[in-house]
């Protein structure tokens, strides 16, 4: 049996970036998705996940990888379980060093911290569904990557604007944001890959590592253009936001932007990663 590098469940919006790289770099690797269609120029395999199934859920269907990528969430500790010995069970002998990944949240370090500053050694969210389900990944020796907001292609960060701070008081409340481009998430899985050794039984938070001050962020996107010069816009307002930002830096004394890592409240250490597999972002700050 033929054994590919990766199998990615789930090519959604990441694979438009890692399909790309891992052409780039020669893996052999294969993708699913719900309805078969082309990602990337790539043909999927026609597959989803049946948490409730009493059977294989067709788990036995998919290729055989060295390395699985999961990139949708689960939700419970039994459906980990379920998926990594139904793939392992249908794939024996060949899948028992198979190396299991998970892609997840930083949102599960949004708990009350008696830091400022939260790593990846934080205490998280434990209660949390898809942190449960991600512990019983570790359990399995697999790596859990957790994300910070993503960006890039169709997600243009400029856009969130108008939903994100729909009120003053919205803009206000504001504090940090932390990203992650889905380029350089791809180059994390790729280097995952490289380096299991470092990877196995580890939980990594993935960050660019930019502490963003939404702040600096309204009141440097006045313009609402993503990216496009109009020099004959000359008349043009700045956003209600940008606005709404410098009245609340009159009213709250702040003399500049961005803010004090102090005023931002959370801050996320992404820089761990980033160590360990001796890389940088390549699509830092957004």
């Amino acid at each position: 049996m033929q054994q590919l590098d990766i199998l990615i469940l789930g090519a959604g919006w990441t694979s438009t970036f890692l399909i790309p790289l891992l052409k780039v770099k020669n893996f052999n690797f294969a993708a699913t998705t719900k309805d078969g269609r082309e990602v990337q120029s790539h043909k999927t395999i026609k597959w989803s996940f049946d948490p409730d199934s009493k059977g294989d859920s067709d788990l036995s269907n998919l290729p055989l990888a060295q390395h699985v990528l999961i990139t949708f969430p689960l939700t419970s500790a039994a459906q980990t379980d379920f998926l990594v010995s139904k793939y392992i069970s249908t794939h024996t002998p060949h899948a028992a060093e198979t190396r299991f990944i998970q892609l997840g949240s930083t949102g599960i370090w949004q708990i009350p911290q008696k830091q400022q500053w939260v790593s990846r050694h934080s205490p998280y969210n434990t209660t949390n569904h898809r942190a449960i389900a991600e512990d019983a990944l570790l359990k399995h020796n697999g790596c859990v990557l957790n994300l910070a907001g993503l960006w890039g292609g169709e997600r243009e960060p400029r856009t969130w604007v108008d939903r994100v701070a729909t009120t003053k008081e919205a803009v206000r409340s504001k504090k940090s944001l932390h990203m992650i481009h889905g380029l350089d998430v791809s180059r994390a899985i790729v280097a995952v890959m490289g380096n299991w050794y470092s990877a196995k039984g580890e939980r990594w938070m993935l960050t660019d590592g930019f502490v963003y001050d939404w702040w600096a962020l309204f009141a440097g996107w006045a313009d609402g253009k993503a990216g496009k010069d109009d020099d004959e816009a000359v008349e043009r307002e700045p956003s209600k936001q940008a606005k709404w930002v410098y009245e609340c830096m009159l009213e709250e004394k702040v003399w500049a932007l961005p803010r004090s890592m102090g005023a931002l409240e959370r801050c996320y250490f992404g820089r761990e990663f980033w160590d360990t597999f001796q890389l940088a972002p390549v699509k830092a700050r957004i």
